[in-house]
């Protein structure tokens, strides 16, 4: 038998088990789990904001100090009255936005606050995947700051709603025709013991398993 059509005949064999193989691993995944790109770090966070207007006479914080609900973080005094300055949770200052003896008004955002301790990751799921999605599914995940590490996590809360009905403002067409867009709803997953290299806004992957 010519040697070429031999070696020809391996190959096709070769070939035809690898797509196979592709195939049943594809099968496998889609069936096992729904997985996500479309993911993102999040934490609770809030502002620190000024109740009065005047002058910023002290500013205890800056960006990556640790706070308590409560504290005490700096005073506004317009010279007649002081008011002080306070935080309304637990976290870590991400964002100072003010320096001691600014001028600042009521209501303006001085710093930023996150709890850093207890955070999570938002990922927007199709809505073909929401019937296979329960709270309590245990969750891979991979965090882009962090990418040679795989956290695991847990469904927290499925969303009530799609990501659309938050938009700004409505799709719409210009001819008035209608093409159909898969729609995203927001889940909320746990991410255990993140490493220090893990920040809100970072960009992540998740695998959740059925």
């Amino acid at each position: 038998m010519n040697i070429r059509l031999i070696i020809g005949n391996v190959v096709g064999v070769l070939v035809v088990f690898i797509l196979i193989a592709a195939g049943a691993y594809v099968y496998y995944q889609n069936e096992n789990y729904i997985k996500t790109s479309d993911a993102v770090v999040s934490a609770d966070m809030m502002p620190v904001v000024s109740t009065y207007s005047g002058v910023l006479t002290d500013w205890h914080v800056k960006t990556g100090s640790n706070v308590t609900d409560k504290d005490v973080v700096g005073t506004v005094s317009d010279g007649t009255k002081a008011v002080p300055v306070s935080t309304r949770m637990n976290g870590k200052i991400i964002k100072s936005d003010v320096r001691k003896n600014e001028l600042v008004q009521a209501g303006q955002v001085l710093a930023q606050e996150a709890d850093l301790d207890h955070m999570y990751i938002i990922a927007n799921i199709k809505e073909k995947d929401l019937k296979d999605l329960k709270v309590g599914q245990s969750v891979d995940i991979n965090v882009d700051g962090d990418s040679g590490k795989t956290f695991s996590g847990t469904v927290d809360e499925i969303g009530y709603a799609t990501t659309s009905v938050f938009s700004v403002l409505p799709q719409q067409s210009s001819t008035g025709s209608y093409t159909k867009v898969t729609q995203k709803v927001p889940v909320k997953i746990s991410i255990n013991q993140p490493s220090d290299k893990v920040l809100p806004g970072m960009n992540a992957e998740v695998k959740i398993s059925l």
